[in-house]
């Protein structure tokens, strides 16, 4: 049977190491998406609506919006240094976000065991909720840091 690895312990020892690893995400990198927080089971980050990120109606497209809350999901989901995939979200837009507009979308980790992830993610403007995200990880056998078992 395989030793089993106090995750919170790994965590913390690296720490800077996982927190380099999941702030280089290009495609987050290309919206100006700019994480602002990161602890063991939460991530925060922040994106500045630009006028070319909005739909035919002149609000931030969902997908923008998405990919914000899909940031810190993924963030969260490898805070431990296991390599974690999406499985599945589900999304909903409450309200419509502007050009101009700072938006901030907190995941926190709600449960997690061996194999999977549970995560939950707002999308805010100031105060307000524009968007919830629920997210499913699959958590692989992997560690991305490379550990003393190794």
């Amino acid at each position: 049977m395989p030793k089993r690895i106090n995750e919170q312990a790994l965590h913390q020892q690296y720490y800077a190491e996982i927190r380099d690893k999941v702030t280089n995400d290009p495609y987050a990198q290309s919206l100006g998406i700019r994480l602002t927080k990161f602890e063991e089971t939460l991530a925060e980050a922040e994106l500045l609506v630009q006028d070319h990120m909005v739909n035919a109606y002149g609000t931030a497209h969902g997908a923008v919006i998405f990919a914000l809350a899909d940031h810190v999901l993924s963030v969260v989901s490898n805070a431990h240094g296991k390599a974690a995939v999406g499985l599945s979200t589900n999304a909903q837009f409450i309200q419509a976000a502007r050009p101009g507009d700072l938006l901030t979308a907190r995941a926190i980790e709600t449960k997690r065991n061996f194999r999977v992830g549970f995560y939950r993610a707002d999308v805010l403007r100031g105060d307000e909720i524009i968007a919830t995200v629920d997210g499913v990880s699959y958590r692989k056998d992997q560690y991305f840091v490379e550990t003393e078992e190794d």
